[in-house]
Formats: structure tokens, C-alpha cells, sequence
């Protein structure tokens, strides 16, 4: 009868730890891959006769470039692109740009709640990079625009919010399931879609809410002094690390020029004209060398991530890791000595920590913004997120006692030689992590 019993519960064991390997594995893998979220924000103004498109690129990224690209046949135009994210060796995304046409277009982070996808008829946009650049290969104006990107799924892009402004100072803005059309005289767009977010909700963002109280207050000129002052409003700059608004580029549809900014600093500008720069032949820049030494931007450039750095990535996976098994352990040598005081209220605490270091170890390898906010991060959605920046305060509480378990532990003649290890591991781990989470400024809420 015993053997009878001792089958079923041996294959649960089995399943259980099956399971957990695989639900390990998961979220490893999930805190391996890169989540580059970013903030933008754009404006467009048409006046006396000219558009022009403002572009701020609000971004963590290191590897700013602008870039040519010529007509690869006749009926086909010539466009400059900016943009920092890096999709492969020698490509990087557009995220804003224009071609000779004068169609400028500028690309933003906004949230769509994923729906039942109502183009599965249309073709695949396999290469984000080439489809984003083909539109201002091939299209003059917003209607021929608006043509094209219907031939495509572009519900892919569940996170982002494009916007294409002509000469004419038409506009069309592409959400994941809709494309909008307008004409307004000055447009402004920041990390939202149209179609759901009401003007309260929208004003709620405070770079939007700045350009549209700077418009509300000036009389509107497509000059580019005007241009630069609504940008500057427009600009982020944080207290953190000084980060904020990497690049600012003001599009001009009618000269089909083009003025750069670095690092949110308008005193230095840089600026293109396309039709010389097409002259040139094919080409890449990368914008920092284009501009003076900036302070701030070399303190982000050596500030390091997860993020930008993979092996700190594949670090904190497998911490996680770590913790998550010996907490496994743990939780079994408190449930054997439930019944008896042997394991103590400490080995309770440990095995807490290591659940909650866990869970918040998955945190910073999926949300960067925890890395640049001032502490206790706020996430603007998740009050379960908001409440983890707590977690490094309570490891700092924790750090003596644990300590103290694991040296009482260590002089224990009872306790298994490889129980010690762990401790001594997993308190290596919590120190390790303290120091971490110091360089991060996770414990810097008095700067606030």
C-alpha cells in the first residue's frame, strides 16, 4: 500500500518540478529580451505658405545618427532619417525623417489595448526599418501615404503612433487599428492615440501639455525661432541622471531643410540641406560627433544597464534564477520543520526575500524607465510595479538579520555543509544586489 502511495506522489513531485523548470525558463528568456520603451513628442505647423514638423526624440539610447539615402529609381525619392535604435549591425529604425517631396514623418511610443486583428488579409511588415523607409521612397503626400501603409498589417506596431505631414500641412496619424486624416493649421502629438485619449487625458503628459499651452499663448509663425522655442517647451530633462530628449529635429517641407539639436540644448544647432546631402551619395553621421562634448550625454554613455549592457541582462536572469531555486529549498526545509521551532522565523525571511527579489529582479529587466526616474519609481499604469521600489529599502533592512542567521548557520555542526553554501551564496547574492541597486540610485528618494 505504501509503494502504491509513494508512485503518484513521486510523479507529482516530478510534474511540479517539470513545471517549474519551464516556468523558469520562461521568465528568464522574457528577462533576456530588450523592452526599449521611449517617450516622444511632435508638433506640426502650417503658416504663411510653409510646414514645419518638429520632432522630439526622448530616448535612452547612445547611438544618435542621421542619415541619406537616395532614389533607387526614378519614381522614387530621396529622404533623410533620423533615429538611435539599433536593429541590426548596420541599420537603425527611422524615427523621424523626410523626402524630397517634402512628406516628413515622426514616430512615437503610445499604448493600444491589443483587439481582434482586422488586417490579417494584408501583407506582412517582416522589416519594420525597410517598410518605415519605403513609405518616404515612394510617396509624395499623406494620400499616397495613407495608400500604401493600407496594404499592410500595421497593427504590429501595438506600441507606437506614427504621424505623416505633407507640404500642405496635411497630416495623417497611423494607430495599430486606425489612420486618422487632418488639416489643423498646428497639430501637436505626444505618447498617446487620438482615437482613445480625450484632450484631459492627453494634457495629463506634460510635454503635450506645454506645447499646447505655448501655442495657446503665442501667435503661430512657421519660423524657426518659433520652431526651437516650442521644441525647448516640449523638452524633457530629468532630474536622475540629466537624461531626457535626445534629439530635436525641425523638418522644414518647403526649403526641405533640416536643424538638429543634441541632448536638449538649443544653444548648438546643426543644420542639412537634403538636396545636398543627397548630392553626396549614401550616407551615415553619427550626430554626437557633430556637436561639442556634451556633459550629460557622456554620463549616460557610461551609465550602465541592463539595458545596454547585455551581461548585466544575462546577470540578473540568472540571479533570479538562483533565488528562485534555493527559495524552493527553503520553503521546503520550513514546511519539514513546520512543527518545530529548528528552522526559525529567519529562514522565513529569506525565503520572502528571495520571492520578492525575484519578482522585482524581472522588474528591472523589463522596464528600463526604473533605471533613469527618481526612487521610489511611479509606473503610470502599475501600482503593483510603484509598490516593488520599495524592495531595495527592505533588503537594506533585512541585510543585518540575514547576516546573522547565516552566521549562526555557519557555526551550526548540525546543519549539512551544503545548506551552509546557500546561505552563504544567497547572501553573497543580497550584497551583491544592495551595491547594485545603490549605483542605480534606487535608494536616492531624498534628491526628490
Amino acid at each position: 500500500m505504501s509503494v502504491l502511495r509513494r508512485k503518484p506522489l513521486r510523479r507529482l513531485k516530478e510534474q511540479v518540478l517539470k513545471n517549474t523548470i519551464g516556468t523558469l525558463g520562461v521568465l528568464i528568456c522574457t528577462m533576456l529580451l530588450v523592452h526599449d520603451l521611449t517617450a516622444c513628442s511632435m508638433y506640426k505647423i502650417t503658416t504663411d505658405g510653409k510646414t514645419m514638423v518638429g520632432c522630439n526624440y526622448d530616448a535612452w539610447f547612445t547611438t544618435p545618427k542621421i542619415w541619406f539615402e537616395n532614389a533607387r529609381t526614378p519614381e522614387e525619392y530621396g529622404a533623410g532619417f533620423t533615429g538611435a535604435r539599433e536593429v541590426s549591425n548596420n541599420r537603425t529604425a527611422p524615427q523621424s525623417g523626410m523626402n524630397e517631396a517634402g512628406l516628413a514623418f515622426s514616430r512615437l511610443v503610445a499604448y493600444y489595448p491589443a483587439q481582434e486583428n482586422p488586417f490579417r488579409d494584408r501583407l506582412v511588415i517582416a522589416d519594420e526599418a525597410a517598410y518605415l523607409s519605403d513609405i518616404l521612397h515612394t510617396c509624395a503626400n499623406v494620400e499616397e501615404a495613407r495608400e500604401y501603409i493600407e496594404r499592410f498589417d500595421h497593427s504590429i506596431f501595438l506600441e507606437d503612433v506614427f504621424i505623416y505631414v505633407d507640404g500642405s500641412g496635411k497630416y495623417l496619424i497611423v494607430e495599430p487599428y486606425q489612420i486618422i486624416s487632418g488639416d489643423d493649421a498646428s497639430y501637436l502629438l505626444s505618447n498617446f492615440c487620438p482615437s482613445i485619449t480625450d484632450n484631459e487625458q492627453a494634457r495629463k503628459l506634460e510635454r503635450f501639455r506645454n506645447g499646447e499651452d505655448f501655442l495657446s499663448e503665442h501667435t503661430l509663425s512657421s519660423s524657426l525661432s518659433f520652431c526651437r522655442s516650442l521644441s525647448d517647451t516640449m523638452h524633457v530633462c530629468r532630474n536622475k541622471k540629466g537624461d531626457g530628449t535626445l534629439l530635436t529635429s525641425i523638418w522644414d517641407t518647403k526649403e526641405r531643410l533640416l536643424v538638429l539639436y543634441f541632448y536638449h540644448s538649443y544653444d548648438q544647432e546643426v543644420r542639412f540641406d537634403l538636396t545636398t546631402e543627397l548630392s553626396k551619395g549614401d550616407h551615415v553621421m553619427a550626430i554626437p560627433e557633430l556637436f561639442p562634448e556634451n556633459a550629460e550625454f557622456e554620463e549616460l554613455k557610461s551609465y550602465k544597464t541592463p539595458f545596454n549592457t547585455p551581461e548585466l541582462r544575462i546577470t540578473l536572469a540568472l540571479l533570479g534564477a538562483f533565488l528562485s531555486i534555493t527559495t524552493l529549498y527553503f520553503v521546503r526545509q520550513i514546511w519539514r520543520n513546520r512543527h518545530s521551532r529548528s528552522a526559525g522565523n529567519s529562514l522565513n525571511l529569506v525565503a520572502g526575500l528571495n520571492i520578492l527579489l525575484t519578482g522585482y529582479l524581472f522588474i528591472l529587466a523589463t522596464n528600463v524607465s526604473v533605471f533613469y526616474f527618481d526612487a521610489p519609481y511611479k509606473h503610470y499604469s502599475s501600482g503593483l510595479i510603484s509598490a516593488s521600489s520599495y524592495i531595495p529599502f527592505l533588503v537594506l533592512l533585512a541585510i543585518v538579520p540575514v547576516t546573522r542567521f547565516t552566521i549562526r548557520n555557519l557555526r551550526a555542526e548540525k546543519r549539512y555543509l551544503w545548506f551552509k553554501m546557500l546561505l552563504v551564496t544567497n547572501n553573497l547574492i543580497y550584497f551583491i544586489l544592495l551595491v547594485g541597486f545603490g549605483y542605480w540610485g534606487l535608494f536616492t528618494f531624498w534628491k526628490q
